[in-house]
C-alpha cells in the first residue's frame, strides 16, 4: 500500500506520443511503454500458477528451508528484494514471484478482482499456496514468508488463515492488519503536492494520451509517475532501478475492495503460534515507535527491530543495512529451521 517514487523526463512523453507512427509503432503494444510480461515475452523466468503466468524466480538448495519473499503494493514486483538471494548462499532456498497483475506477471482485466468481491484478496492468498506448492520439495520442508508492506499485510493473513502451512513469519513495515489501521497509515504517509511535480507530469501526460479500464501499459506508466520521491516514508533515495513495473489495475482493485469490505489481515493471526520476526524503520514519519507497537499487538510472540538510517524500502534495499542489520537478523531468526 506504499506509493513510491521516480523521476520522468517528460522528452519522452512527447518522443512516444509524436514521434513514433502509428503505422509502425504504438505505445500500447508490448515492451514500448513499459517492460513485456511474462506472458508477452517467453525468456522471462516464470511459472504458470492457477490459471495464471507469474514472472518467478528461485535460488539455492531445493530441499532446504524455503523462504517465500512477497514484494509490497499491490501492483509493486520483487526487484527491490533481490537483496534476499544473499538467503540461497547461506544454505536456503529463497523463491521470489511477481503477483498477479503485479511487475512482470501476466495482465487481468479489473473486473476479474472486483467482481469477486471480499473475496478479491482471497485470490492473493490461493495464488500464494500455489507458488508455495510449486517450490516445496518434500512435506517435511520447512516454508517461511517474507513480506515487506503490502507483503506484509498478505503474509501475516496467510499465516493466520493457514497456520498449520507456515513455519515461520518475517514481516517488514506492514502498513497496517486491520482495514481502518491500513487506511489511515495509507493517509498518513502519502506526501502528494498538487502542485508537485509528480501530479504536473501526470497532469501533462493526459494532455497526450489518456488510457480506458484495461490499458494495462498505459495506466502502468501513469502509475511510475505518480510514485514519486515521499519523504514521509524515508523513500527520499529510492532509485528507479529496484523495480521493473507497476500494476496499476490489481492496486486500484485491491485498494477498492479492501475498502468497501474493510479486508481484516489479522484474521486467525492469533491462531499462529511461532515466533514472528518484524522490522520496522527509523525515518519512516508515518512508522513512529508506537505504531510499531500497535501493529505488532496482533500476534502472539513478535521480536520487533527498528533500522536505523533508512525508509520503508530501506530495510532491504540499503545495502549497508541490509547486510549489517537485517540479514543477520533474519539469519538468527532461521537458525530455529
Amino acid at each position: 500500500m506504499i506509493i513510491k517514487q521516480r523521476g520522468f523526463m517528460m522528452s519522452i512523453i512527447v518522443l512516444l506520443a509524436y514521434g513514433c507512427s502509428t503505422k509502425d509503432r504504438s505505445i500500447i503494444e508490448p515492451g514500448n511503454l513499459v517492460p513485456k510480461t511474462a506472458d508477452e515475452d517467453s525468456s522471462i523466468p516464470s511459472i504458470r500458477v492457477n490459471g495464471s503466468l507469474l514472472h518467478s524466480e528461485a535460488f539455492g538448495p531445493e530441499n532446504a528451508p524455503l523462504v517465500v519473499a512477497i514484494h509490497g503494493g499491490p501492483g509493486g514486483d520483487y526487484r527491490y528484494l533481490l537483496n534476499c538471494k544473499d538467503l540461497a548462499s547461506k544454505g536456503y532456498r529463497i523463491a521470489f514471484y511477481d503477483q498477479r497483475g503485479s511487475g512482470l506477471s501476466q495482465r487481468f482485466p479489473r473486473k476479474s478482482f472486483i467482481s469477486l468481491g471480499e473475496a478479491a484478496v482471497g485470490l492473493m492468498y490461493d495464488e500464494l499456496s500455489a507458488v508455495i506448492r510449486h517450490y516445496k520439495k518434500s512435506p517435511q520442508q520447512k516454508v517461511i514468508l517474507l513480506g515487506h508492506s503490502w507483503g506484509g499485510m498478505l503474509a501475516s493473513g496467510y499465516a493466520g488463515r493457514n497456520p498449520e502451512l507456515v513455519d515461520g513469519l518475517i514481516v517488514c513495515e506492514p502498513g497496517g492488519l486491520k482495514w481502518a489501521d491500513v487506511a489511515d497509515y495509507v493517509k498518513r504517509s502519502r506526501s502528494f503536492n498538487i502542485w508537485g511535480e509528480a501530479l504536473n507530469n501526470v497532469t501533462y501526460f493526459d494532455q497526450f494520451i489518456t488510457a480506458k479500464e484495461d490499458q494495462h501499459a498505459i495506466l502502468d506508466y501513469k502509475m511510475a509517475m505518480l510514485s514519486s520521491r515521499n519523504e514521509i516514508t524515508g523513500e527520499a533515495d529510492f532509485d528507479p532501478s529496484f523495480s521493473w513495473r507497476d500494476g496499476a489495475v490489481i492496486s486500484e482493485a485491491l485498494y477498492e475492495t479492501g475498502d468497501k469490505y474493510k479486508t481484516d489481515f489479522s484474521k486467525g493471526i492469533h491462531h499462529f503460534n511461532k515466533p514472528v520476526l518484524f522490522f520496522y524503520s527509523e525515518r519512516n514519519k508515518a512508522y513512529p515507535d508506537s505504531w510499531a507497537a500497535k501493529i505488532t499487538t496482533a500476534y502472539n510472540t513478535v521480536e520487533q527491530i527498528k533500522i536505523a538510517g533508512v525508509g520503508h524500502d530501506g530495510i532491504i534495499t540499503n545495502t549497508n543495512a541490509w547486510q549489517q542489520m537485517t540479514l543477520p537478523a533474519i539469519l538468527n531468526y532461521l537458525k530455529k529451521f
